[in-house]
């Protein structure tokens, strides 16, 4: 995904007025910035899932070596309880203690989303649900510019909380280098067993099964286009999550805000990826120059800086509305992934946005708590999926089944409109099931 790069009085600027005969079409670019060319590579990744389909480990070996150049053997493929171990001596007693007290706010939050099984009773009638955990979870973290145990915490914690007994997480390790990290997070998080592979062939494993790698009824967890090709694909042989983009911050502030912190802010994201989208949306023209300006100073002590600056260049976007209502408007169109109100009363604002996966509210809460420490999961909704859909949780990880029980009595009182219902559709032998059962006679119609 790419936003059009708009030219803005003759230069490549990123800031844009809503007076800019430009304008609409940097909002436009936006609003549309979900059009992904999800077929670009469908070709190669529908072979590579053939290729593991019908040749299970070997195939899923060959690509590992060919994309993350490890000769990875069969025996080597599932992470050992030695290889654990030897990650805890990696991690310090302070990494391990941030790690831990992640996932215990992480837990917290998502026990709050589990769910109960419930009937209820009128007239010899018994209806319900039943909840239910899934029996195995696909866990995908990505590992091919960084190494993400938060990632592995966000996806595992609510499996676990959810009641899946077994968690099955798959990460690529380029160069066959340990993530120790990773590992520990997993073992925290309580992630039943590990494979080290990656890509489209990842995917195709957890979701055709191979004699290692076990199928898995879900598949969750971001990861790059070919990742996102794959799941998407798979859909319907397994569940997923969602297919997640380049991940995006939206900032509405108002005069209060610090251009320090916003710009801060939108960094903080623009360090992700090339194709990170940052966007500033304020109906303060002189704040968005100082954030500007603070945008151009910060990014130099960064370092990350050359995936910043590709960022920036190509993906940021300093939009100077009429109001802050304009704002507000502009932020439900673009339904952002994570949303920052940096505003006064950001308390007011938050009843009007509609559209976001994640709302940061006030000065002093930096969408880097969310990513981390907060407990809310990170999993979100991007490219303006928002609009539809949910952040990753507990509810990922459940099935919901109906319950009916009817008395013969009960039967017996509304026969007569199923009857009818099932003889408007054409539907006979619908209508003798409930007939052989209240009268005794079969259906002739």
């Amino acid at each position: 995904m790419s936003i059009p790069l708009i030219e803005l009085n003759g230069n490549h600027m990123k800031l844009c007025k809503y007076t800019d005969s430009d304008y609409q079409a940097v909002i436009e670019a936006l609003e549309n910035r979900s059009n992904m060319d999800l077929f670009a590579h469908d070709e190669t990744v529908r072979k590579i899932l053939q290729d593991v389909k019908d040749r299970g480990d070997l195939a899923v070996l060959e690509y590992t070596h060919r994309f993350d150049r490890y000769n990875l053997t069969l025996e080597e493929m599932r992470v050992t309880a030695e290889e654990i171990n030897r990650a805890y001596e990696d991690v310090s007693e302070k990494e391990l203690s941030a790690l831990k007290a992640a996932e215990e706010r992480i837990r917290k939050f998502h026990e709050r989303q589990k769910q109960e099984s419930w009937r209820y009773q009128e007239e010899g009638i018994t209806l319900g649900q039943v909840v239910r955990p899934l029996a195995t979870a696909g866990i995908y973290v990505p590992g091919g510019k960084a190494s993400y145990p938060s990632s592995v915490l966000m996806n595992a914690v609510p499996a676990k909380v959810a009641g899946v007994e077994r968690i099955v997480m798959c990460s690529p390790f380029p160069d066959g280098k340990t993530r120790s990290h990773v590992l520990v997070a997993a073992d925290i998080a309580g992630v039943t067993e590990i494979y080290k592979i990656g890509g489209a062939q990842a995917i195709g494993a957890m979701a055709f099964g191979t004699p290692t790698v076990p199928r898995v009824d879900k598949i969750v967890g971001p990861g790059n286009i070919y990742v996102a090709l794959a799941k998407r694909l798979v859909f319907g042989i397994v569940g997923i999550d969602m297919i997640a983009g380049p991940s995006e911050i939206l900032i509405v502030a108002d005069h209060s805000a610090n251009p320090a912190y916003v710009a801060a802010d939108l960094l903080s994201q623009a360090e992700h990826d090339e194709e990170a989208v940052p966007i500033l949306v304020t109906p303060e023209e002189g704040l968005a120059r100082e954030v500007m300006d603070e945008l151009e100073k910060q990014k130099n002590n960064l370092g990350r800086r050359s995936i910043i600056e590709a960022s920036l260049d190509t993906q940021c976007r300093l939009l100077v509305t009429e109001s802050l209502e304009a704002a507000v408007d502009l932020a439900n169109r673009l339904a952002p992934e994570h949303l920052e109100l940096a505003l006064e009363d950001p308390e007011f604002w938050v009843e009007k946005v509609q559209n976001a996966g994640a709302i940061f509210l006030g000065h002093f809460t930096p969408e880097a708590l969310g990513d981390y420490l907060a407990g809310p999961n990170h999993v979100l909704p991007t490219s303006g999926t928002a609009r539809f859909s949910s952040p990753l949780g507990v509810y990922d990880f459940i099935k919901r089944t109906s319950l009916i029980s009817y008395s013969q009595p009960a039967l017996e009182k509304c026969s007569k409109t199923v009857t009818l219902l099932a003889e408007m559709e054409g539907l006979g032998a619908h209508a003798n099931s409930v007939k052989l059962r209240t009268t005794g006679t079969e259906n002739k119609s």
